[in-house]
């Protein structure tokens, strides 16, 4: 049995996991505030839509980490290694980034003018899921 696909493909499925979970958490409370209020609707949904950022993280680490182990210069093992611990911490960003997002649209229902500093403490759990993307290319 061939192991050399496992690390890319748990890298990238909990990407996207985490990234369905964010956006989901991030949507509902979009819809929600979406109801109640007449205006800013398009940065709510942008808002909510932060979180995907993670998947496009994990397809690309996918791509690499699978020419990488077929080149021969990753192992299968270090591929599963980096494509757990960089999964994760790409999954639970993106699920923090949603919970993030949450709170400012709801925030920012209340008080329009502070939408944009809603957006910094999304830049800044991003910069978690980035710190992590960067590391892995630099092991493979």
């Amino acid at each position: 049995m061939d192991y050399g696909m496992v690390g890319p493909a748990i890298v990238l499925g909990l990407g996207c996991v985490g990234s369905s979970i964010g956006c989901g958490i991030g949507g509902m409370a979009s819809h929600a505030v979406m109801s109640r209020v007449e205006e800013n609707h398009g940065q709510f949904i942008g808002m909510s839509a932060v979180a995907s950022s993670q998947s496009i993280y994990g397809f690309v680490l996918m791509l690499l980490m699978k020419n990488s182990i077929q080149a021969g210069g990753l192992s299968p093992l270090s591929g599963i290694g980096i494509g757990v611990s960089v999964g994760l911490a790409l999954m639970f960003s993106s699920i923090y980034q949603g919970m993030c997002a949450a709170s400012g649209i709801q925030a920012s229902a209340k008080q329009p003018a502070i939408i944009g500093k809603c957006f910094a403490a999304l830049g800044i759990v991003e910069s978690f899921s980035l710190f992590a993307f960067v590391f892995a290319l630099l092991l493979i």
